[in-house]
C-alpha cells in the first residue's frame, strides 16, 4: 500500500517581536530558502496541531498548538512537478494555511538533516525577499498585520 501526502499543508512563519523571521534552506534544493510547511498527517489531524508537529520536527522549537496564531488565510497553488510524485496520483493543488510562531530572540534551532541544510534569521522584508516561493514570500510581508 502506497501511502500519499495530503494535499493540505501549513506554512509556519516563525518570528521574534523584533520581526526576524527564521528561513530554512531544503536539503533537496539548495538554495531554496522557506518558512516550516508541511502537510497534515491524517485527514482529521488539526490544522494547528500540524503546525506544531512541523516546527518542532523541522527546528526542534518546541510549541503547543495554542501557541500558533492561525491567520485564516488558505493559499491554493500548483504543486511543483518535481514533488507530484508524493501525491495520489491525478493530484496537482495543495491547500496551504497560513500560521505564525513568535519566538524570543536568540531561540535555538536544530535543524532535521534530512530537510533542511542550513537556516538563518533575517529582518522580514530581506526574508520574503530570499524566498524562492512566492506564496511564503507575500506571508512574510503580511506578518506585521498579524503581530499583537
Amino acid at each position: 500500500m502506497t501511502l500519499y501526502k495530503i494535499p493540505e499543508s501549513v506554512l509556519v512563519v516563525i518570528h521574534t517581536p523584533q520581526r526576524e523571521v527564521l528561513l530554512l534552506e531544503r536539503a533537496d534544493h539548495p538554495g531554496f530558502w522557506q518558512s516550516v510547511t508541511g502537510s497534515r498527517d491524517s485527514l482529521g489531524e488539526d490544522l494547528a496541531h500540524t503546525a506544531a508537529r512541523e516546527v518542532f520536527e523541522e527546528t526542534g522549537i518546541a510549541g503547543n498548538p495554542g501557541d500558533f496564531c492561525d491567520w485564516g488565510l488558505a493559499n491554493v497553488y500548483d504543486i511543483y512537478p518535481a514533488w507530484r510524485a508524493r501525491y495520489a496520483p491525478g493530484v496537482t493543488r495543495n491547500t496551504e494555511h497560513v500560521f505564525s510562531l513568535c519566538v524570543p530572540q536568540g531561540t535555538a534551532v536544530a535543524l532535521s538533516p534530512r530537510e533542511h541544510t542550513a537556516f538563518q534569521w533575517l529582518p522580514w522584508r530581506e526574508a520574503a525577499d530570499r524566498c524562492y516561493s512566492p506564496s511564503n514570500a507575500e506571508a512574510i510581508l503580511m506578518l506585521p498585520q498579524f503581530m499583537a
